[in-house]
């Protein structure tokens, strides 16, 4: 064990010959209520006042005190934290994602923020059920330094292939997010049309790929960036319904947004449903991804915006240097 010295007497690990590289780690954990609680907090609140913004922000803090909390665990600077809590049938889910880029993982901040959060909920609502618990907490995935990605129930751990740059056209895949295009509901008209507007400037595009809403979406984006494309973009499941999460999984698998681009293609949108779309870019390794709404008039706008955009996004991916500026004009 790396914790204990030849003397078998706890230290703290010296992480200072370790990579600095983006780390995640995604944990989850329950606050077991009754029928009552759980009624309050999806209508008028509790007594004591906003259980679960108050939770929410418990979380959040005690990710950064970590180290003031378990006693080997490393001071690093922590990028970004956050804290979802969902009113189910039978409890309150919790759900930290904290993300650094540091020499050590942040499993610990992540597991401490579940548990602060259920702590801080249990205070809240103690006064009408005093028997509320916290249960399953847990890491549900790590990601980044030496082992890569880590999946609970999916080991051993996984490491991200090396990211050599491609060359030649840019290779894209294509993601339909539809429960009902997957289904057989009706046929799919986003997809192919945005992988004939991709071509069309020059990319290479596989098969397009349509997947249900939700955690299939995740695992299309995983088989898709173990491939190594230069970009992914994604249409449908960007939209503010519960089951809209394409977002929020993208979210998890960047490393870092490029939020400048979800912004043009809102902007670009004709009509003002454009605002509703919660669309994210960012950058996994080399590969560049976008999420795009599921109408065709998203797709078309989107693919507006790629074409100024996408092909010196992805030279720079690929390691390129910026073109000379043949004005004034600003360059990234």
């Amino acid at each position: 064990m790396t914790h204990v010295d030849s003397r078998g007497e706890a230290r703290m690990v010296d992480v200072a010959g370790k990579e600095i590289t983006l780390r995640v780690a995604v944990a989850a954990g329950r606050v077991v209520t009754t029928r009552d609680v759980l009624d309050l907090l999806r209508g008028r609140g509790v007594p004591k006042g906003d259980a679960l913004g108050v939770a929410r922000l418990a979380g959040i803090m005690a990710a950064k005190r970590t180290p003031d909390l378990i006693p080997l665990c490393h001071p690093i600077a922590i990028h970004g934290v956050t804290v979802d809590l969902t009113v189910t049938d039978d409890g309150v889910d919790i759900q930290a994602t904290v993300r650094t880029a540091d020499r050590t993982g942040v499993e610990m901040e992540a597991l401490t923020s579940v548990a602060a959060a259920g702590l801080a909920l249990i205070d809240m609502i103690k006064a009408v059920d005093p028997a509320a618990a916290i249960d399953g907490v847990r890491v549900l995935r790590k990601e980044g330094g030496k082992t890569g990605l880590w999946e609970r129930g999916a080991m051993p751990a996984v490491s991200r292939p090396a990211t050599t740059p491609n060359i030649g056209a840019p290779k894209v895949r294509v993601i339909v997010a539809s429960t009902r295009a997957a289904t057989g509901v009706y046929e799919d008209r986003g997809g192919p049309l945005l992988a004939d507007g991709l071509r069309a400037f020059g990319c290479e595009v596989a098969d397009v790929v349509v997947v249900p809403d939700g955690e299939p979406v995740r695992q299309a984006l995983r088989a898709a960036l173990a491939e190594r494309p230069d970009a992914i973009v994604t249409t449908g499941g960007t939209g503010i319904s519960p089951t809209d999460r394409t977002p929020d999984i993208t979210r998890e698998l960047v490393d870092y947004e490029v939020p400048g681009i979800a912004d043009a293609v809102r902007g670009s949108g004709a009509t003002p449903l454009a605002a509703l779309s919660r669309g994210v870019t960012g950058v996994a390794g080399r590969t560049l991804v976008v999420n795009l709404p599921g109408s065709t008039g998203g797709v078309r706008d989107g693919l507006a915006v790629l074409a100024q955009v996408l092909p010196h996004a992805v030279e720079q991916l690929r390691g390129a240097d910026h073109p000379a500026s043949a004005g004034t004009g600003t360059q990234v």
